[in-house]
Parts: structure tokens; C-alpha cells; sequence
């Protein structure tokens, strides 16, 4: 069985992203030390922080800003106050509040946010443990 290795992000600053996701996600990098490429640990697969136009190159297709692409990663948390607290976070160092967090249709609480490079991620607590608070 095969499994996902790395989500691989094209970003316009490797050093303002890589902090981004430091700050906010609190991640971690690897063992695995470049100057052209930031690993970071997602105790699974890794999320890996390339610059935009060499990804474009590596994959051999034009640069340009498409918008939106259709892809989102999510982060889950036991509580809504946690997804309010990383909205914030993610506000406070570049990202944007794509939407506030809320109770939603599945019966749990999230909300959006844009990192610095538009990528989409969604915080997330389940239905259990939005009950919980309630």
C-alpha cells in the first residue's frame, strides 16, 4: 500500500514561509538542512516549501497566477476557542482569514485562513468536541 510522502507547496519566500508555518502550525523542519528547500514534520507525510517559479520549472509549466486551485489542507483541533486562537495567529504573521471560524453543516466548528502564497487551510474541531463546549 502505497502512502502520501510529502504535500510539496510553491511559495514565493522560502524564508517567510517556512516562519509562517512555524509560527502559526508551531512545525517543525527535518533533519534535512537546504538553503533551496524547507521540509517541515507533519508527523506523517511532510509538508515540503519550495520556491513557486523552480516548481513551476521542475514540473516544466508556465509561472502565473492562477488563483484559487482547488486544493485546501486542513489542521484539526480539539476546540473552537483553538481554531479562533490559530486564525488569529495565522493573521498575526501574514496569513488572512479567508473565513471566521463558525459552526458548520458536519456539526463541528472551522474556519479558513491563506498563508502568505494564498495556499487555503481550514482549522477544524470535530462534532464531539464542539458539543462538548456548547
Amino acid at each position: 500500500m502505497r502512502k502520501l510522502s510529502i504535500i510539496t507547496l510553491g511559495v514565493s519566500d522560502l524564508a517567510i514561509s517556512a516562519k509562517f508555518y512555524k509560527n502559526v502550525l508551531g512545525l517543525k523542519r527535518t533533519d534535512y538542512k537546504s538553503d533551496e528547500i524547507v521540509f517541515l514534520d507533519l508527523d506523517g507525510p511532510e509538508l515540503a516549501l519550495f520556491p513557486k517559479a523552480e516548481l513551476a520549472k521542475d514540473i516544466g509549466v508556465a509561472t502565473g497566477n492562477c488563483g484559487y486551485s482547488g486544493i485546501t489542507l486542513a489542521h484539526n483541533v480539539s476546540s473552537s476557542s483553538e481554531v479562533i486562537e490559530l486564525l488569529n495567529k495565522a493573521t498575526l504573521h501574514g496569513g488572512l482569514i479567508v473565513k471566521e471560524g463558525q459552526p458548520v453543516f458536519w456539526g463541528g466548528f472551522s474556519g479558513y485562513f491563506s498563508d502568505p502564497d494564498g495556499h487555503m487551510w481550514e482549522i477544524a474541531c470535530g462534532s464531539e468536541d464542539y458539543a462538548k463546549e456548547k
